[in-house]
């Protein structure tokens, strides 16, 4: 079976490349508002089976993945910055503080219409950081299409304290770990 990647972000595809296997991407369009009453497990795991579905329905014979992500301070959702003032208002929110991740996993069978659905923590320890140290990391990396403004794979790593997970990929917006255990699932092996 043909293998989609229902996103176009270059940081789940530089994810997925890593496992050295062929596979297609595509923008699902999908909306991501927030449902009343939703918490981040829901809202991840009802947009990543969204975003897997929405290709899935384009096509007969695929396994189709499905990510989302949001971050969380103190039970507040916290999204992409998009401005520089957005991100210095979360990264001196998350200054001293665990910031959780939960990154929604979606492998939809398009043949069948079955899937596989989860919901993957990471937890990210932040470390007390001045204002200076805040604007000099947005000066350098720039990550206002992140959520919780921050690049992990890159700089952002001096932000930190500690990180708290299984796979640290999860982390970069894909669980590799469990998106292998799905695929094996549907008889689709790596290695």
């Amino acid at each position: 079976m043909k293998l989609i990647l229902a996103s176009t972000s270059p940081f789940r595809k530089a994810i997925l490349d890593k496992l050295g296997i062929e596979f297609d991407t595509a923008s699902p369009e999908t909306d991501e508002t927030v449902l009343d009453n939703e918490t981040p497990q829901q809202l991840v795991e009802r947009l990543s089976i969204a975003k897997a579905k929405a290709i899935a329905d384009k096509t007969s014979d695929a396994l189709v993945i499905g990510s989302d992500q949001v971050s969380v301070i103190n039970g507040e959702i916290i999204g992409k910055p998009h401005t520089h003032e957005n991100a210095i208002k979360q990264l001196q929110n998350a200054s001293g503080k665990t910031v959780t991740f939960y990154t929604g996993l979606c492998l939809y069978n398009s043949a069948t219409h079955q899937y596989q659905a989860d919901v993957v923590l990471f937890n990210v320890v932040f470390r007390q950081l001045t204002d200076q140290q805040i604007e000099n990391y947005l000066k350098k990396e720039e990550p206002y299409n992140c959520a919780g403004s921050f690049k992990s794979e890159a700089l952002g790593i001096v932000l930190f304290e500690k990180l708290e997970g299984d796979d640290p990929n999860t982390l970069m917006g894909l669980p590799l770990i469990r998106l292998v255990k799905m695929l094996e699932k549907e008889n689709y092996t790596i290695l």
